[in-house]
């Protein structure tokens, strides 16, 4: 392996002959970048070769989700190696440009927000930290799509991230599983025990793809992200269908069975797309809980299933992977012939839950029918689990009727999945101290009583090594020169950077950092979208899921604003600004389409109009993904959190954009309450109601937003323009936004918290003014953030859930 500039140009060299057979001078850089990856590869193989016992002493953890938002590896994979400046030296020896060959990489279409995102962060921090951690996902050919901007309206076109191939990933054939679909269950008794046998099954291959999670300047801690791929068991083209002129037949099962793993989140309005998105989750989850056995066998011995609970942990991040528990109860007792009991007992002890959410529709539940039709042996467990849950509630609550009314796993004709994965896991936790209070207080009350010593909070965490080390290369030399390098591995370290709060000379150097940033993403912006980006203003950013509730609409009602304080008052414009935009709406979520083409519309009318024109700028960035994140985070000046109070679970673009210095402008939601306790009130920017209010009103009926519109001449001028023509004569198209301020109640008090929104808003404007304290406030950001990094939320995970040993580095200690 190289050790040098030279013994890595020799190594480069070879790779390169060796894939393609070609030199530098007849090389693509696609070419190149393949090349790079494959010598990164083998580097990997080498020190996995060389290190097979770790320190979690052979305990297993798997976390399944249905996303893995992994972002670029190369970069990061070089910083995570300390080789970035020798490669990019060498390659310019050869005349290669390693910032051409970074550009080749694709985002993989295996995610689409925080939810994936903190999936990858955590498979990060468990390599970091020496814990055998491994992913369990879909390999999404087509991802969830790629988003286009087109007249102002958003438009979904496939995202074929996959058309070059993918040279990170292995692909494991010979360790291919067969799942099965529908058929029938046929019964039998032996020895009075009952046997259950799937007969005339619909056979789909899941065929595994294995990229490696390495940590950070430890080689030694290489772990797995296995993705799954559907395809059919027989391969060959059904000829005499074909020959007969019967095309559609001879191609259509293949295609059936290829859908499963086309894309993330198949929309779910048809009873189609529902099974299609059933078929998904059992597809991965049958997959690599079957694997997990297998491999536990093979390596501990047939006869070792009774100590599996001990030695594997099986994570559910969030309900897509909650069929995970009946395909373990289904696999001890139908494959390995263990009574219901033992089995029931090693499947809770191995199952732990992660709840990311308490929006009612995005509980999962399935219709009963479907599941029947679709799982039949595993519906006949799911109905056993609910039966035996049924008799322990009448047992223990007898007198409450109410308990035992709100627990039911079967409800309504469906079966409720969040249900499931409570009385069927180990531990239940939630993502942020708000959420799980809420969890336990509100949405799983019933269930809090009956499992409270279930029901914990590990609040997320962040990768600091990506979104800062990788993602902020300036910002993290200037730190290193100022507290070492230590923090890169503990991030706590952040801390010692108050001693450094009044040195006026070291806040104009992180000010400098700053605009340096927002001119790279200046940048970018000009050379990918044609757009022009002041540096000089201030960069107010809101990237995310477009949703009602984390309230994209509130934003731009308040730009709104502000052109027409600009248009009225013409001396009365501040420090010009950016507003900057990002982030996909489900591609059957009109009200979320709606509000990206009101973004658009009202930048082209700003863009058009001379009296505002370079006070006020909205820009909204396409396809928002894991890379334009890296690039926009460290230009953020003002980070926009502003979900309706106790909607959002925890957020994680909060904890980045801290990182990187920006500051919050939020509710008191989420994760941003934990920012608030660590940066103190007088460095965040909080405004509207309080989640225990929010959920008075919500209790009450809500609140009357007419009256808010009659108190206010703000809120009704901003309000009438959606309605009116405003937008030329588009107040139609915008009739939706209007209607759910005004007909529909307002439910996310959009309206309600228009005010104090307002008044924060102008108090950072101002507070931009002065350089001195708005710089301070930004390194305070930054000194308290170590505690959102993502090896802090593992460590917790370790210690609590899984029981399971890490390295120590630096202060860190383990359990």
């Amino acid at each position: 392996m190289f050790t040098d500039k030279e013994s890595f140009k020799q190594a480069y060299l070879m790779k390169l002959i060796e894939g393609e057979g070609i030199t530098t001078d007849e090389a693509t850089s696609w070419d190149k970048f393949v090349a790079l990856v494959m010598l990164l590869k083998e580097k990997m193989s080498y020190y996995r070769a060389v290190n097979k016992n770790s320190i979690s002493q052979g305990k297993q953890i798997y976390y399944f989700s249905m996303e893995f938002l992994i972002g670029k590896l190369l970069h990061n994979y070089l910083v995570n190696f300390k080789i970035e400046n020798l490669v990019r030296e060498a390659l310019s020896d050869l005349d290669i440009n390693l910032d051409d060959l970074l550009e080749q990489e694709a985002d993989p279409g295996l995610g689409n927000g925080g939810l994936g995102r903190l999936a990858a962060c955590f498979l990060d921090s468990m390599a970091f930290l020496g814990i055998d951690g491994h992913g369990n996902g879909i390999r999404y050919k087509y991802g969830l799509f790629e988003q286009k901007i087109v007249s102002g309206n958003q438009v979904e076109v496939a995202d074929n991230w996959l058309k070059n191939g993918y040279p990170w990933e292995t692909r494991k054939s010979d360790k291919a599983v067969i799942v099965k679909y529908r058929g029938t269950v046929r019964t039998e008794f032996k020895d009075g025990q009952a046997m259950f046998y799937h007969e005339n099954y619909e056979p789909v291959l899941a065929v595994p793809y294995d990229v490696p999670i390495m940590s950070y300047e430890n080689p030694r801690y290489i772990n797995n992200l296995r993705l799954w791929s559907a395809e059919t068991i027989c391969s060959e083209l059904d000829l005499a269908c074909f020959n007969r002129g019967d095309f559609n037949q001879a191609t259509s099962f293949r295609s059936e069975v290829e859908a499963i793993s086309y894309i993330l989140y198949p929309d779910d309005s048809s009873r189609a797309g529902r099974e299609l998105r059933l078929k998904q989750e059992y597809f991965f989850v049958a997959a690599g809980v079957g694997t997990i056995v297998r491999s536990y066998k093979k390596k501990n011995g047939l006869n070792s299933l009774h100590d599996f609970s001990r030695r594997v942990s099986v994570h559910i991040n969030d309900t897509h992977p909650v069929l995970c528990i009946p395909e373990l109860m289904r696999i001890l007792i139908d494959e390995e012939g263990m009574g219901w009991d033992e089995a029931w007992n090693i499947t809770v002890n191995t199952m732990s839950f992660t709840n990311h959410t308490i929006m009612p529709e995005a509980m999962e539940k399935w219709s009963i029918d479907m599941v029947q039709n679709l799982l039949p042996r595993i519906y006949l467990i799911i109905e056993e689990i609910d039966r035996r849950f049924k008799e322990d509630l009448k047992a223990r609550f007898m007198d409450n009727d109410q308990v035992k009314q709100n627990t039911h796993i079967f409800k309504d004709g469906y079966i409720w999945m969040a249900n499931l994965a409570i009385v069927g896991s180990s531990s239940v936790n939630g993502v942020a101290q708000l959420h799980t209070t809420i969890l336990k207080n509100e949405v799983f009350k019933d269930y809090y009583r009956v499992f409270g010593y279930k029901f914990n909070n590990k609040t997320n965490g962040v990768n600091h090594r990506r979104f800062l080390l990788a993602a902020n290369p300036k910002l993290s030399h200037l730190i290193t020169e100022a507290i070492g390098p230590n923090w890169k591995e503990d991030a706590g370290e952040l801390k010692k950077l108050h001693v450094l709060k009044n040195d006026q000379s070291f806040l104009e150097q992180l000010a400098n950092v700053k605009f340096e940033n927002k001119c790279r993403l200046a940048e970018k912006a000009k050379l990918k979208y044609g757009l022009i980006l002041d540096p000089s203003s201030i960069f107010d950013v809101q990237v995310k899921r477009i949703h009602a509730y984390k309230r994209q609409l509130l934003n731009v009602l308040k730009i709104m604003h502000l052109y027409n304080k600009c248009m009225n008052e013409p001396d009365s414009s501040s420090c010009p600004q950016t507003f900057i935009f990002g982030g996909k709406a489900a591609p059957g979520y009109h009200y979320a389409k709606t509000v990206i083409k009101l973004i658009n519309v009202l930048s082209k009318k700003i863009e058009q109009d001379p009296k505002v024109k370079g006070n006020l700028k909205i820009v909204f960035l396409e396809n928002f993904n894991v890379s334009q994140g890296e690039l926009i985070y460290p230009a953020a000046d003002i980070s926009e959190q502003i979900s309706t109070a106790s909607k959002e679970a925890s957020g994680t673009g909060n904890m980045k954009f801290m990182m990187n210095g920006a500051l919050t402008l939020g509710t008191l939601d989420g994760a941003n309450v934990e920012i608030q306790e660590a940066v103190g009130k007088e460095n965040i920017f909080i405004f509207g109601l309080t989640a225990e209010q929010v959920l008075n009103y919500n209790r009450s009926g809500g609140y009357k937003p007419w009256d808010e519109y009659h108190a206010n001449l703000d809120i009704r001028t901003c309000v009438d323009q959606l309605n009116s023509d405003f937008f030329d004569n588009m107040g139609e198209e915008f009739r939706t936004l209007y209607d759910s301020l005004m007909i529909y109640n307002d439910e996310f008090y959009i309206l309600k918290d228009f005010p104090s929104y307002l008044k924060m808003h102008e108090r950072l404007q101002a507070l931009y003014h002065t350089p001195k304290d708005w710089n301070k406030i930004s390194l305070l950001n930054i000194a308290n953030s170590g505690i959102f990094s993502s090896d802090r939320t593992i460590r917790e995970y370790a210690d609590w859930i899984w029981k399971i040993r890490y390295r120590t580095v630096n202060c860190i200690s383990s359990n």
